[in-house]
């Protein structure tokens, strides 16, 4: 796996439905395959469709972002073939959570460091308005 390129052609304001909602609104969860997600958009996938889904691109691991993590990552599925990372401490300034970034390295190990938010951040919005998610 020396170079990976992807190239997507997606119309961003579709976002209910197609590949760029597939790609934002698809979240793990403990199932086997595919359900409809309860959001509305998206589905929830499983252990053994990441599996599969690893096994047909030979990956060994996916890594992904978008889905709040308190403790910054998590491992999904008991074969550890999907992490999400989340890299925003004190998300919107009330979450509380921790942040992440992975590494790798040349003999694609990986480290996970978390971190902390800025004691400021949970003091000053800075004029900024937490959006209606967290109400």
């Amino acid at each position: 796996m020396n170079n990976i390129s992807i190239t997507m052609h997606l119309k961003i304001d579709e976002y209910q439905s197609g590949s760029f909602c597939g790609l934002m609104w698809t979240d793990p969860e403990d199932i086997e395959t595919w359900q409809p997600s309860p959001r509305g958009a998206g589905w929830l996938f499983g252990s053994k469709a990441t599996s599969q889904f690893n096994y047909n691109n030979g990956l060994e691991l996916v890594c992904r972002a978008h889905q709040l993590v308190q403790e910054g990552f998590k491992y999904h599925f008991p074969d550890k073939n999907l992490i999400t990372v989340w890299s925003a401490p004190n998300y919107c300034y009330r979450c509380g959570n921790v942040a992440s970034i992975i590494g790798f390295d040349e003999h694609l190990d990986r480290e996970v460091k978390t971190f902390r938010d800025v004691p400021e951040s949970r003091t000053n919005l800075g004029g900024a308005q937490a959006g209606g998610y967290f109400y």
